[in-house]
């Protein structure tokens, strides 16, 4: 069974991109751990709770199949961390499944792991990639080679499935 990593802010993360992948892992099988820069108690943009089971200092990647980086305002607010970049770098770097949504890419842009790929991302983080040299399409979702990127809610049905798939490949 694989494990595989969410990520969330410390505050108002985007339910829907949290909920809806997580059932979709959980309903095929895998293990979801949630991690955040603090653990306990979370609530999203419209109050729903989580619980993060680690703080991102603890995490390795030897430990997981995939990371998710979870979108939403709070994320917004923390997608130059240092903590949350080198994570997104180690997860790379050990050819693990690395996914974003919403904003969330620009975690992996400011890694320089989407340099040379196609990623997609929320409208107001697309200028933020750009800017990197990140080729910016205009899809739901993004899937190339261990990179998965989302554009935000209305994706994260998709965003979910797909990771499922890049799992089982």
């Amino acid at each position: 069974m694989a494990k595989v990593l969410l990520v969330i802010a410390p505050e108002n993360f985007r339910e829907e991109e949290y909920f809806e992948p997580k059932s979709i892992l959980e309903n095929a099988g895998m293990e979801v751990v949630t991690a955040s820069l603090k653990s306990g108690e979370i609530y999203g943009v419209n109050g729903k709770k989580a619980i993060a089971d680690k703080v991102v200092s603890e995490i390795n990647p030897s430990d997981f199949a995939a990371i998710i980086f979870v979108g939403g305002p709070g994320m917004a607010e923390i997608t130059d961390n240092a903590q949350l970049i080198s994570l997104a770098k180690k997860f790379y770097q050990t050819d693990k499944i690395v996914a974003a949504i919403c904003v969330a890419p620009e975690i992996l842009a400011n890694a320089g792991i989407l340099n040379g790929i196609s990623a997609t991302s929320w409208q107001g983080s697309r200028q933020k990639l750009l800017a990197q040299g990140v080729t910016v399409v205009s899809k739901p979702v993004v899937w190339s080679g261990k990179i998965i990127t989302a554009q935000g809610p209305a994706s994260a049905r998709e965003f979910g499935e797909t990771i499922v798939t890049a799992l089982n490949k």
